[in-house]
């Protein structure tokens, strides 16, 4: 097969990974793709939210399979723009991804479906949210409506804050459109999960569950980021919990999308709080997280090409989802100021060494080539992830392999799965 991957970050460089440890992989496109993608396969320039220019290139190359990493592609309609050439790709189309373009729209279709969720309401007048944000009087999470590149959520600690993230949504919309309409939803308390589950249209396959750590800093402090770590699988998630989830939060989604009339093929990801009275999902993603796919990849034993046919052929029911008896963990190494603003064209040393540890991917997301040398391009620059049989193993070789790679300014957590692990990880 020729298969053609969407995307330039960590998560794009998790999928072309997996995709190239297929047997029936016969070329690999990556459109951009980034320095670690190139080893894997061709880079073609271009932008990934042009989704006719993207179309064109796919046909050019008589791609039989396109797999899109980013959201805002899926938002504007590719798979439609794939479908109207008669080329397959894996992934939603636009009617399933406004689980994730508009929250507003999520939170309705759950409210229908009795999917559990927290107390919200929508607002398009910035005096009716600062309104109701004073008669709630305590902490609340502030959604921009629409897409905002990972930046559009704020966890309000009171309302002061809160009516600051209105007001930069709403009135100096720093989120551009994204901020016309917000959401504002209580602040639950507990455990966050990350569930990802392959989709046919009608079957819901669940892959390894996993857990991010949005917060800059150890200990959860400082502000969100677009993830600085993550680990799999999350021992909170049960084998019971994890049916009740599939039951009750992605099975009646799927449901109302099909007696729509837009069945949805693709990855759908349940961002949840496990609250005391049960999971409770904080937003719907239409495509595999970010650093979650790093860490849920390399559990998968399944061919990713066999699961991605299944999905758009409808017959899910016919094929094993296989899974590693293993652990991972990845390790995000972001840039200075990161996740505000940050310099780029820092040279990067140690990758090659660290990949070279057994058990140890590095996965690029923020990087690039200049003048021969490796160098930072983002916010987020690396994913170190690591395999191991336990946990502790694999966090011990995450660190280990972190200990290689250096640019300056360089920053990470040091705490990744330590929850999980009951404080037995002493970094």
């Amino acid at each position: 097969m020729k298969v053609l991957v969407v995307g330039n970050g960590g998560r794009e460089h998790a999928l072309a990974w997996k995709i190239a440890a297929s047997p029936r992989l016969r070329q690999l496109y990556c459109l951009p793709g980034n320095p670690g993608m190139e080893e894997l396969g061709e880079c073609i320039p271009g932008d990934p939210e042009d989704v006719e220019a993207v179309a064109r290139v796919a046909g050019r190359l008589k791609a039989d399979l396109t797999v899109v990493g980013p959201e805002a592609p899926l938002v504007k309609g590719i798979a439609g723009a794939f479908a109207s050439r008669g080329l397959r790709l894996f992934g939603p189309d636009r009617a399933g991804a406004r689980l994730e373009g508009s929250k507003a729209w999520a939170r309705e279709l759950m409210a229908r479906c009795g999917v559990p969720g927290p107390v919200h309401a929508v607002f398009a007048d910035p005096g009716e949210a600062g309104e109701y944000l004073r008669a709630l009087g305590g902490p609340a999470v502030v959604k921009a409506d629409g897409l905002a590149a990972g930046k559009g959520v704020t966890v309000a600690g009171g309302p002061e804050e809160a009516l600051a993230a209105v007001r930069a949504m709403m009135v100096e919309r720093v989120h551009g459109e994204a901020g016309r309409r917000v959401v504002i939803e209580e602040r639950l308390e507990g455990e966050e999960l990350s569930v990802l589950a392959l989709v046919d249209g009608e079957r819901v396959r669940l892959l390894p569950s996993s857990q991010d750590h949005k917060r800059v800093a150890d200990g959860d402090q400082g502000p969100n980021t677009g993830g600085m770590g993550a680990y799999a699988p999350a021992p909170a998630c049960t084998a019971d919990l994890a049916a009740r989830i599939q039951a009750s939060i992605l099975e009646p989604v799927v449901a109302a999308l099909r007696e729509e009339g837009t069945p949805y093929r693709g990855i759908l990801y349940a961002g949840l709080m496990l609250t005391r009275d049960g999971p409770r999902v904080l937003e719907y993603n239409v495509r595999s997280g970010d650093p979650e796919t790093q860490v849920v990849l390399p559990l998968l034993a399944s061919d990713f090409l066999d699961l991605a046919e299944a999905v758009l052929d409808g017959r899910l029911d016919r094929v094993d989802v296989r899974v590693r008896p293993q652990a991972a963990v990845c390790v995000v190494l972001a840039s200075p100021g990161y996740p505000g603003g940050y310099p780029r064209g820092l040279p990067i040393t140690g990758v090659d060494r660290a990949g070279r540890m057994p058990g140890v991917l590095v996965f690029h997301a923020g990087t690039a080539r200049e003048e021969g040398r490796l160098v930072t391009a983002g916010g987020r620059v690396l994913g170190v992830t690591a395999l191991g049989d336990t946990l502790e193993q694999a966090a011990e070789r995450a660190y280990e392999a972190v200990a290689h790679v250096s640019f300056n300014g360089m920053h990470y957590r040091r705490d990744i799965a330590r929850r999980a692990l009951a404080g037995r990880l002493g970094r």
